[in-house]
C-alpha cells in the first residue's frame, strides 16, 4: 500500500502564498486544513471532498484537534461512489471510537444503496436488503414480512400496489418490527415510513430525461428511515419502533395506473389522479395508515417527494412539516445538534384541501407542473389525511438534499444520507 497522505488541523491562517483564505496548505507529508471558526465542520467536510477528488486514495488524519465530528466531516467529504478514500482515524475515547464507525457503516450502506443502478434494486431487493441490514444489527429482535404484488391490492394497500403494477417487477410493503428485551406485545414507541420508489419514470406523465437520470434515488427516504433505525439500535434504542417501506417502481405500460383514475383507501379516503408523477404520496399514504394502525404515539416519514421542497430550501437542507408544532420544534433541535440541515415549512389543516376533485375526496395533486403555488405543503397536506390524531405526533421529512446530481465542493455525486442521523435521534429520545 502507498504511503499514507497525512492531513492535520491547523488553527491559523495559511502562509500567504497559499492565499489569505485557503482553505488547505500543502508540505512533504501531506497537507493541513486551516479552520477559522466559522463553518469549520463545512471546511472539514469540503477538504476531505478536494482530496478524495484530487485522487488521494489513502488519508491519515494527524495531530491534534480531531474530534469525533470533525473526524466524520471529513470522511463524508471523502466518500465517492467511485471509490470510498480510505481514511485512518485519529484517536477518540472509546464510546466515541465505537459510534464513529457505526456511523460510518450506516452512512456507506446508505450512499450505497441509493447509489444503486434501478436494475439492481428492485422494489423486492430493496426491501430485502433494507431488512437484511437491519437485522445484522440486532438479528435477535428483528422480525419482518414483505408484501409484494398483488397481495398489496389484497391487504388494501392500494397506492402501493397501483403506482407499481405498471412494472413487470412486482411492488413490495416491508413490514419491520425491532423488539426489544421486555417490551412484550405493548404498541411500539415510534413507527417509520419510507418512500422507496426504485426509480421513477414518471409514469404517463412522463418526466424528461433530465429529470428521469437521477430517479435511481426516489428511494432515498426508504434508505434514510431504515439507516436511521439501525443507527438507533446501535446506540442502544430501547424502544419498539416498527418500520414500513413502500416500494414501487412507477413505470409506463398497459397495465400502469392512470390519470382519471380513482384509487380508494383503507380509511375510505378516495384519491383521483391528476397527475402520475407524484406517485410517492400515493405509496406513503398506505404506510402512514400501517403506522397509524400500530399505535406508536410517534410517527416520522422520509421521501424525496417534491421538487417544490428543493426550490424552497435548496439542495444543502431537508425540509420538515408538522401540524404539532411541539413536535416539530423538538426534532429541529436535534437537527441542531447532530449537525443536519433541516427547515421548517408551512403546514396547516387547509393544506389537506389543496388539491380538489370533482370526482374523489382529493386529488393526488394539481394538474400543472410541480403541483402549483405551495406545491411542498400541498403534498404534505394530502398526507396528513392518513394519520391519526389530527396529525398530532407526526412529521414529515422531505429530503430534499437526499441526493446531489453532480459532484460539488462539499459532496460526490449522488446519495448524501443527510437527515439519517437526526431521525435516529428523535426515536432514541422522543
Amino acid at each position: 500500500m502507498d504511503k499514507r497522505f497525512q492531513l492535520s488541523i491547523s488553527n491559523e491562517q495559511a502562509a500567504g502564498h497559499w492565499g489569505d483564505k485557503a482553505l488547505l496548505s500543502y508540505n512533504e507529508e501531506g497537507a493541513r486544513v486551516h479552520l477559522t471558526g466559522e463553518d469549520d465542520l463545512l471546511r472539514l467536510q469540503t477538504a476531505g471532498r478536494r482530496l478524495a477528488a484530487s485522487g488521494i486514495e489513502h488519508m491519515e488524519l494527524v495531530g491534534d484537534g480531531w474530534s469525533l465530528e470533525n473526524q466524520w466531516a471529513v470522511a463524508q467529504g471523502a466518500y465517492d461512489p467511485k471509490g470510498v478514500c480510505h481514511v485512518k482515524f485519529a484517536d477518540l475515547p472509546e464510546n466515541e471510537q465505537w459510534q464513529l464507525g457505526h456511523r460510518l457503516r450506516v452512512s456507506h450502506w446508505l450512499r450505497g444503496l441509493v447509489n444503486q443502478t434501478p436494475e439492481e434494486l428492485s422494489p423486492v431487493v430493496l426491501a430485502e436488503e433494507a431488512a437484511r441490514f437491519i437485522e445484522s444489527f440486532a438479528k435477535d429482535h428483528v422480525s419482518y414480512e414483505i408484501i409484494k404484488g398483488d397481495d398489496l391490492d389484497k391487504a388494501g394497500l392500494v397506492g402501493i400496489h397501483g403506482v407499481g403494477r405498471g412494472s413487470v417487477r412486482p411492488p413490495a410493503l416491508l413490514k419491520l418490527d425491532f423488539t426489544p428485551d421486555g417490551w412484550g406485545d405493548k404498541a411500539p414507541a415510534a413507527a417509520l415510513v419510507g418512500k422507496g420508489i426504485t426509480f421513477d419514470s414518471g409514469g404517463y406523465s412522463i418526466k424528461p430525461s433530465a429529470g428521469m437520470v437521477s430517479m435511481k434515488a426516489d428511494m432515498g427516504g426508504a434508505a434514510t428511515v431504515a439507516g436511521a433505525l439501525a443507527l438507533a439500535i446501535s446506540e442502544g434504542l430501547d424502544k419498539r419502533v416498527q418500520l414500513f417501506l413502500c416500494c414501487a417502481e412507477n413505470l409506463i405500460s398497459g397495465h400502469a395506473y392512470k390519470l382519471g383514475d380513482i384509487l380508494t383507501y383503507k380509511n375510505g379516503t378516495s384519491v383521483e389522479i391528476q397527475n402520475t408523477d407524484t406517485e410517492g404520496r400515493l405509496v406513503l399514504a398506505d404506510g402512514l395508515l400501517l403506522a397509524g394502525e400500530s399505535g406508536a404515539p410517534l410517527i416520522i416519514d422520509a421521501a424525496t417527494l417534491t421538487g417544490a421542497a428543493v426550490t424552497a430550501v435548496g439542495e444543502d437542507y431537508n425540509a420538515v412539516f408538522s401540524l404539532d408544532a411541539d413536535l416539530q420544534d423538538k426534532f429541529l433541535k436535534f437537527a441542531e445538534q447532530e449537525q443536519e440541515n433541516h427547515w421548517p415549512l408551512p403546514l396547516r389543516p387547509f393544506h389537506a384541501n389543496k388539491c380538489p376533485s370533482n370526482y374523489a375526496d382529493t386529488a393526488n395533486s394539481r394538474p400543472v407542473k410541480g403541483g402549483g403555488a405551495g406545491g411542498a405543503s400541498n403534498a404534505a397536506g394530502f398526507l396528513s389525511r392518513f394519520v391519526p390524531n389530527q396529525g398530532k405526533g407526526w412529521l414529515h421529512v422531505d429530503l430534499a438534499s437526499a441526493f446531489r446530481d453532480s459532484a460539488g465542493p462539499v459532496w460526490s455525486a449522488g446519495g448524501t444520507g443527510h437527515g439519517f442521523r437526526t431521525i435516529a435521534r428523535a426515536i432514541r429520545e422522543l
